[in-house]
């Protein structure tokens, strides 16, 4: 079960490559790149909204900017510059929230593998904490009906998993392994049979059991790791364009989303 756990927790630890970091940092797949939030976007369907330390708003709308509650006018180069800018922001945002939920899943999937190979049909207090973790990423990101990204949902995010490892992990594994063993004696005594009594075959077909569950999640978590890193590069090119953005455009100057 050692294998299977880690390979639960690798999974896991996908999702957190969207979000891990400082309270305000994304730590992005293996190129290890690191994008700082200055402030907070709220994205809905024809409504982009930036807020800054003081509670100050970027409102961009229908081609129509609004800073601070005041009206600026754009000329049409800088009208062109801020719709590419918007959509690429539109574009990337939810992918961080979107990684972090197929990290989950891959946790899930984990879990069913273990449950299949050792004949474990329940495993409810680690799915439930796999449950939880997809629930806050849902909850942190998606806010009636906008998506929220910034400085506090990052803060509070990384808190809240962290705290769920910390105070539940490790006592979820043992409960499920006192409420499994039963099962798993049977699906050892299985294999132990098929193995002819031999402990070395026997112990050879549980490392290639182990081996198996995790090549399943390596194989998708690589996967996501892939897009983590060209999320990554993606983020790396916004915060180049957001800072000729804000040359163009000296009003947007508080409202920064990214540096690197």
């Amino acid at each position: 079960m050692k294998t299977s756990t880690l390979a639960i927790i690798s999974a896991l630890s996908i999702s957190g490559t969207a979000i891990a970091g400082d309270a305000n940092s994304l730590s992005f797949g293996s190129e290890q790149c690191n994008i700082e939030f200055k402030n907070d976007v709220r994205i809905e369907p024809q409504r982009l909204q930036i807020t800054n330390a003081n509670n100050q708003h970027l409102v961009y709308s229908s081609g129509l900017l609004e800073v601070d509650g005041q009206p600026v006018e754009l000329n049409a180069e800088q009208q062109q510059a801020l719709d590419d800018y918007t959509d690429k922001v539109r574009t990337y945002m939810p992918e961080v929230a979107q990684i972090a939920l197929d990290g989950v899943k891959i946790a899930g999937v984990a879990l069913e593998e273990v449950g299949a190979a050792f004949g474990i049909s329940h495993n409810e207090a680690l799915s439930d904490i796999v449950e939880n973790i997809g629930v806050n990423i849902e909850q942190t990101f998606y806010q009636d009906g906008a998506f929220v990204m910034g400085k506090q949902s990052f803060e509070q995010l990384g808190n809240d998993i962290e705290s769920q490892f910390d105070e539940d992990f490790e006592q979820a594994v043992e409960q499920a392994m006192v409420q499994s063993i039963g099962s798993i004696f049977i699906a050892l005594g299985s294999e132990l049979l098929g193995s002819g009594g031999d402990m070395d075959e026997f112990e050879l077909r549980m490392e290639r059991l182990g081996e198996q569950v995790e090549q399943r999640v390596e194989v998708q978590a690589s996967q996501i790791e892939q897009r983590a890193d060209a999320l990554c590069h993606s983020f790396s090119e916004l915060a180049q364009q957001e800072a000729q953005l804000l040359s163009m455009i000296l009003e947007l100057k508080e409202y920064q989303l990214l540096s690197n």
